[in-house]
Formats: C-alpha cells, structure tokens, sequence
C-alpha cells in the first residue's frame, strides 16, 4: 500500500503543471486566432482558459473528429462522450482526474467557482451533434447556449475571479460573455455552411439550406450576428484589465470575418471558407495591444452594404 502521508509537496504541482502543459499543447495546435488571443492574457488568467479550450476541443473531437477517424460509429462515439462526461463531473468534485486535459479544466473549474450548471449544457449539445441534422429555432438555440454561450461564461469566470461585481454587473458581463460566444459560433456555421452539410450532414441555421442559399439569407444571418457582436463590444472595455486585450483581438477578429462573409457573395460563401489573413491579423492584434477597443460592427458592416437608392 503507498503511504500517501510520505508522498513529497512537489508531486501534486508537477501533475498539474504537466496536465495544464496537455492543455496549451491543444490551444495551439487546434486553433491559431484563439491561441494568438490567448497570449494577451495574463498568465494565471491564460492557464484557466486553456485549460477550458482544451476540454471543449477534446469533447469536439469525439463528436466530429479523432472518434470518427478512428472508426466509431455515433453510437460508439455517444458512450465515449457519456464517460468523458462522467469523467469531468467526478473530477469537478474531486479535484484529480487520471486525464490530463480534464484534469487541467476540472482545476480551473473549481477555482474560478462553475460547475455542472456550465457543463451539462455543454456536454447536451456536444450529444446533438451525433443524433440531429437539421434545427428548428428553438433546437439551434438550445445548441447554440450549450455550445458556444457556456463558453464564454466560464471564461468570464476567470476574467473575474477576485474582481468585486454587483448582481447588474455580473448581469452585463454574463450578457456581453454569451453574446460573444454565440457570435463566434455563427460566424463559424456561416463560414463552413457547405462543409458542415456535405461532410458531417448538417445545416446549423433553422430553414437555411446550401442549394438555396441567398444574398437574403446571408444578410439576414450576419444582421443578427452584428447584433450579438454590438452586444458583446458594449462590454469589453468594462473587462479587467488582465483580460481586456485579449477580448478585445478576439471580438476584432471575429467582426472581421464577419465583414468578409458579408463582402463574400453567397453564392461563393457555399463553396469558399472566408479567412482573416495573417498580416490583418496581425494588424487587430496590434491594436488590441496598444489597447484600442472594438470598433463597432455598424459602423463597419455599413460599408459593405449597397447604398439605398435616393
């Protein structure tokens, strides 16, 4: 039997840092605009939302990549993302899990104070990818909450852990958190439109359809993500400031696709996936750091839409 009482200090943080260094290897070999937003993070801000990306791309994953690649059907893939499931809750409580990449997230969880309120609706959506096609308004906005809005509230709990915030505050911030959240996960439908369809056989957006895909459609949809990025604009200067700048190359990043997708006639957005090219990337990211805010998605939209006729 090991004697747990003689087991050296050091153990438990060489286990963690090893987990949270599992977690940073999958922010920037998945995602390069998250893992450049990443870095204008304070370090101990930075490790927790790593270590949530990481979690969040690994249940993905199950759902649409590696389980798929290695030959399980949605049925396999289902228990797979059940035990992952259980797996986290069980860490949530107990602080240690034997996977690294939960383990890394069921830390970060429990220091910034979320737990299964966050998780659960996670994990519901993650299920609707493996048994649903198609959404209706209220599906997709259920998917949408759970995939992408929870998100961003547990990142909100890293940006605020120690900040003092009354209840209206919090209120803002949790409004401007899953606005942002839902933006970026539409932006990202709009943008892989046709792959989602031909590939996984899914159409996101209620009564969208590829072969029918329209100038109308594609207005419609990117009005309604302008909204939530005006929403989430509102209170990225409200942000700490160990955060702020990261928030604010990630909601610059993200309004610049959605100027692309609106310049990009729909009849070539269903067969071209928009990009942000690295030198404009670069340029939002210099501005984020000198500490320049946003700009209003109004004002930039509007540039791109035909004048109305006097």
């Amino acid at each position: 039997m090991t004697n747990h009482s003689n087991r050296p200090a050091t153990d438990s943080t060489l286990y963690d840092r090893v987990a949270e260094e599992t977690a940073s290897v999958v922010i920037r070999r998945y995602s390069t605009s998250f893992g450049l937003a990443s870095r204008l993070l304070a370090p101990s801000i930075r490790r927790h939302v790593e270590n949530i990306y990481a979690l969040v791309r690994v249940a993905d994953e199950v759902v649409d990549g590696g389980a798929a690649d290695a030959g399980l059907d949605p049925l396999e893939a289902a228990r797979v993302l059940n035990d992952f499931e259980r797996d986290t809750e069980a860490a949530l409580d107990l602080g240690y899990s034997t996977n690294f990449v939960i383990h890394a997230f069921a830390r970060s969880a429990r220091a910034t104070g979320f737990g299964r309120e966050l998780t659960q609706p996670f994990f519901e959506s993650m299920r609707m990818d493996l048994v649903q096609t198609e959404h209706d308004d209220q599906s997709f906005e259920t998917y949408v909450y759970g995939s992408a809005e929870v998100v961003g509230l547990m990142c909100l709990g890293t940006f605020l852990q120690g900040m003092p915030v009354s209840p209206p505050e919090l209120a803002r911030f949790e409004h401007g958190a899953r606005k942002l959240g839902a933006a970026f996960q539409k932006i990202n439908f709009l943008r892989d439109l046709s792959a989602d369809f031909e590939t996984l056989g899914r159409s996101y957006f209620p009564g969208v359809s590829v072969d029918t895909f329209s100038e109308a459609d594609k207005t419609r949809l990117l009005d309604d993500i302008d909204a939530d990025l005006r929403d989430s604009a509102s209170v990225v200067p409200l942000l700490p400031v160990t955060s702020r700048r990261a928030v604010a190359l990630a909601q610059g990043l993200f309004t610049e696709l959605a100027v692309r997708l609106r310049a990009t006639p729909a009849d070539r957005l269903v067969h071209t996936r928009v990009r942000v090219p690295n030198p404009v990337k670069l340029r939002i990211a210099a501005g984020a750091l000198a500490g320049r805010t946003p700009r209003s998605t109004l004002s930039i939209t509007s540039r791109t839409r035909p004048k109305a006729a006097s």
